[in-house]
């Protein structure tokens, strides 16, 4: 999944404007103006379509941790991450404070089954003999039921 797909899907979800977006970067320490932040959330087909960068998501999903949860001053900050889709899941899964079982509701919503073991591969560090990565599809589908969840069109 591209990075934008993600900060659309983000903005979406918690219903914010893209300048508040560029104020979810700068918690993390990251730089981005207006003009490119819209340039992020717009289609891939649309005029003036920049792809996000790694850093700039990255920084992104670090603010939005700092965001839903607050920055502990007394806590290092936290440590930029190449954002794969299996940093997506675990960033989304801290900001949001999901537990396994809300994960595996939230995907059987969108008509996705996954087992707790299966959950818990994606959760490994790359390299564990148990790791495994999240799909692209995997990832859309979680993405799908932690909206509609969040913006109360499920049970």
């Amino acid at each position: 999944m591209i990075n934008n797909d993600v900060i659309r899907s983000v903005r979406y979800m918690l219903n914010i404007s893209e300048f508040k977006l560029v104020d979810i970067v700068k918690l993390a320490g990251g730089e981005v103006t207006q003009a490119e932040m819209n340039a992020y959330i717009k289609k891939e087909d649309e005029p003036g379509f920049e792809e996000c960068g790694q850093k700039v998501m990255s920084d992104f999903l670090n603010g939005l941790i700092y965001f839903k949860r607050g920055k502990d001053e007394t806590r290092p900050p936290l440590a930029p991450e190449l954002p794969t889709n299996n940093v997506v899941l675990k960033k989304l899964r801290v900001a949001f404070e999901l537990k396994d079982d809300d994960i595996i509701s939230f995907l059987e919503n969108s008509g996705f089954k996954v087992s707790k073991t299966e959950l818990s591969a994606f959760f490994r560090k790359e390299g564990h003999v148990n790791y495994r990565p999240v799909g692209d599809q995997f990832l859309r589908n979680f993405l799908k039921g932690l909206t509609a969840k969040l913006r109360g069109t499920t049970k």
